[in-house]
């Protein structure tokens, strides 16, 4: 199956924003205790962070990590997690139907990233709570001192302001299963007037307004047309969240979610640009897609925990255990994220360690990478720059729901020192190989210097604690620059990264 790509250097969508591929943390599930903190371990430091997990965090790269929730935030009092962890509360979180001990808080959460390498995006309480906690949040944790919540934050042992410049107004206001759901208009007023409060603090803030929970939901698209109709001169952002299933077991429609994603993107950017026009202003909002993900593989079992009469501590639930075809679609909705990076400025996927996670954890045991663990690496290591133009003529295929789905999805970004192409690519075709021709105009020089593959015939094959190496990259084969076109042939069902030096 021929198919035909062009691209050149001078033909650029936009220079991405390194936050694409940035990652989640809520308080839920394993995610945190037992997950990144988890005092006891042999792996432990002194704080409790596990520091197999902080290795595997930093393969990663995360940018920015997006803390505390997620739904859990709706009823979460943030004051709980400053001071003596001895005097903390422990309190029912109404979200996920368990215990919330309030060890990890503010504090011990900022210390993990510091490790990591990572900044916060945190997230307010706009569902119980409001304006006044919100302002005495960014008091707590961006002031320098000498008043009543920076001299609380030095008194608890921080002495400088952790400056955090990113935050979300609230969670999927929504979602009638939000504690605190609110009408569009309510959500949008409340939005605009938080929004000014941190800002009249700082006005460099970036601000993230909520967006819809799914592209299904009936207030979809006017939920965003409302909210922006409210604050869109004081918020930076309009957040998005998808999660991705295939319980029906159809893998040729599975693999199609993508360019529903994308029609979800272009859709959303197109009220973006309505509501900027009926302002009549400079100002542009970009879309924060900061919940992602495939999520289906648990459902069932975690009903048990969900709609139990207990109220558990860190239970495991959301632990998807993800496949080579779960990593297929990621890199998918990756490439997406590449292509439409002049709309889509932060992505996180959620989340990252334990729930719905590529990466998990056995309590007291040993840690490993989930297949899909290996796409977002790659997005994460060589997916910044320049965002190239891929002009793309190859052979389709239907589903369901939509007609000429590209067997052959791919990405490409011009590295920012100019000196490597890389290429993402993915075969959809669940029988034939494309026999690809990537014309590469305005790179005379290029040469291939790294393939890398995932392409199993065992399409529902996982990684497990005692297997954790069953689905990894591999050398990939039969794939060169000749005549000043990249070709080779790309098996059925199989991710590739495709790596080109192109310096002088």
């Amino acid at each position: 199956m021929q198919t035909r790509v062009t691209l050149h250097r001078d033909f650029v969508t936009s220079t991405i924003d390194g936050r694409l591929y940035s990652a989640f943390l809520e308080h839920m599930g394993r995610a945190i205790y037992g997950g990144i903190f988890e005092p006891g371990h042999p792996q432990a430091d002194a704080q409790g962070f596990r520091q197999d997990v902080l290795a595997m965090v930093r393969e990663l790269a995360p940018p920015l990590v997006r803390y505390p929730g997620g739904n859990f935030v709706s009823a979460y009092n943030w004051e709980d997690g400053i001071g003596p962890r001895k005097e903390r509360p422990v309190r029912l979180d109404l979200a996920w139907h368990s215990r919330e001990s309030n060890q990890v808080g503010i504090h011990e959460f900022a210390d993990w990233c510091e490790q990591a390498g990572i900044e916060m995006m945190l997230a307010v309480n706009l569902g119980s709570r409001g304006i006044d906690e919100a302002r005495n949040f960014l008091e707590y944790v961006n002031h320098p001192g000498g008043s009543a919540w920076s001299d609380e934050r030095i008194k608890n042992g921080r002495q400088h302001p952790w400056n955090v410049r990113l935050w979300c107004l609230g969670n999927e206001m929504d979602g009638p299963w939000q504690i605190g759901h609110k009408s569009a208009a309510e959500y949008g007023h409340l939005a605009n007037e938080t929004g000014k409060a941190l800002k009249a603090y700082d006005r460099s803030l970036e601000l993230v307004a909520c967006g819809s929970s799914n592209p299904q939901m009936a207030s979809y698209p006017e939920w965003e047309a409302t909210v922006l109709d409210h604050c869109y001169e004081t918020v930076d952002y309009i957040s998005l969240h998808m999660y991705f299933t295939n319980h029906e077991d159809q893998l040729g429609d599975y693999l199609a979610i993508a360019e529903q994603l994308d029609r979800y993107i272009v859709s959303i950017a197109g009220v973006i640009d309505y509501i900027r026009a009926k302002k009549r202003t400079r100002h542009q909002v970009h879309i924060c897609f900061d919940e992602w993900n495939v999520w289906y593989h648990s459902v069932a079992q975690d009903r048990r925990v969900l709609e139990g009469s207990d109220w558990p501590f860190a239970p495991p639930i959301l632990e998807d255990i993800y496949n080579v075809e779960d990593a297929l679609l990621i890199g998918c909705v990756l490439n997406t994220f590449i292509r439409r990076s002049d709309r889509v400025r932060i992505a996180c996927i959620a989340q990252l360690v334990n729930v719905i996670a590529p990466i998990m954890t056995e309590t007291g045991g040993d840690a490993w990478r989930q297949t899909i663990f290996y796409p977002l690496m790659f997005a994460s290591r060589y997916g910044r720059g320049r965002a190239l133009q891929l002009a793309v003529d190859g052979p389709t295929y239907q589903t369901r729901e939509l007609e000429d789905v590209p067997c052959l999805d791919i990405a490409g970004v011009h590295d920012e020192e100019g000196q490597y192409v890389t290429l993402f690519a993915i075969n959809r075709h669940q029988k034939e190989a494309l026999d690809l021709n990537v014309a590469l105009h305005g790179f005379e020089n290029a040469r291939l210097v790294e393939h890398q593959c995932i392409n199993h015939p065992q399409m529902k094959l996982v990684n497990t604690a005692n297997q954790p190496d069953q689905v990894r990259p591999v050398s990939g084969e039969g794939v060169g620059v000749e005549d000043g076109a990249l070709k080779g042939s790309l098996p059925p069902l199989s991710y590739h990264v495709v790596r080109l030096s192109v310096g002088a």
